[in-house]
């Protein structure tokens, strides 16, 4: 799921917006491939529903909040809400939920996926969002009455639309359990406490109450003290003991020409073992390709054939 589009023919996607799949993969199935190849090889596979609520960025386009403007997130300034580049849908509102909902269970009702995994973007809002009539009407009823307040920020307003994205990570869980209790609910949001106050991700309340399986933080820094010292953050007051087996930190191995160091890329790793952390994701696979020999031989261990496997993922 990126920039509007599947990377799979849904019939969802055809039905309300009448484009089933990216126009580029057009008579093709990708995550049918992805997953046979990746099966044959002892490889487990993730629908990564990217975009979350975000249906666009701002180069690419628009069609669903064309389509549905009353799924538009508003902010405080009566406009719509962009953010670093992103647009957004209400995902505040029930029939966006419904609809992001539906897209996961078509996922996992008609593919042999292993897993499914939101981002930054899912379940996650804005925090300058929640301006909508619907948000607004939600609150009054909930206030006697009473409108949100204009600071975005306000701390009572950013709880009260957190728990609501709380509510639906829980959904989430729930309907994928339901739907097959073998697939891994797995969700890789920012960090902890800049997730909840830029994007109302509480994600340590989805891992206290049981709703995810496998947590990815984006542990995105640039030198090891900066790693180390937001690890050690994150282990202190929001990971318990026995929820560390959840825990695989987010990687940065690869932004626009920018890699770590193979002695940083070590380091890291080496961190991450000495808390009892088992793994970790990096982003994005384009940079296995600068480390094949560190990460197959010296770091995993393993007689994966990364450089070959990753070739072939045109």
């Amino acid at each position: 799921w990126n920039k509007g589009r599947t990377l799979y023919p849904s019939t969802i996607m055809k039905d309300m917006f009448g484009e089933e799949i990216e126009a580029k993969l057009q008579g093709r199935d990708p995550l049918k491939e992805i997953i046979e190849h990746a099966h044959k090889k002892n490889i487990k596979v993730f629908a990564w529903f990217e975009f979350g609520f975000s249906p666009s960025h701002d180069k690419s386009n628009k069609t669903i909040l064309e389509q549905k403007p009353e799924w538009t997130a508003i902010g405080s300034d009566g406009k719509p809400v962009v953010k670093n580049g992103f647009y957004w849908m209400n995902g505040f509102h029930p029939e966006v939920q419904d609809f992001m909902l539906s897209l996961i269970l078509e996922v996992v009702n008609n593919y042999d996926v292993d897993g499914i995994q939101g981002d930054d973007r899912l379940p996650a809002m804005p925090s300058e969002s929640g301006y909508e009539d619907y948000t607004v009407d939600l609150h009054k009823s909930q206030h006697g009455g009473i409108a949100p307040p204009k600071d975005s920020k306000d701390s009572a307003w950013i709880d009260w639309r957190a728990d609501i994205l709380n509510k639906f990570m829980s959904r989430i869980y729930t309907s994928v359990k339901n739907a097959d209790p073998n697939v891994i609910v797995s969700m890789a949001p920012s960090v902890y406490p800049w997730s909840k106050e830029e994007y109302l991700q509480d994600w340590p309340t989805w891992v206290n109450n049981g709703w995810v399986e496998v947590v990815c933080p984006q542990l995105y820094r640039y030198d090891i003290e900066r790693y180390k010292s937001t690890l050690d953050e994150m282990m202190i007051n929001y990971i318990k003991p026995d929820d560390i087996k959840k825990l695989y930190p987010g990687i940065l191995l690869k932004v626009g020409d920018y890699y770590p160091s193979e002695e940083y890329l070590k380091e890291m790793i080496s961190v991450n073992r000495n808390y009892g952390i088992e793994g970790e994701v990096f982003f994005f696979y384009e940079g296995l390709k600068k480390y094949p020999d560190l990460i197959k031989k010296e770091i995993y261990n393993s007689n994966v054939e990364f450089p070959s496997f990753l070739e072939k993922t045109k």
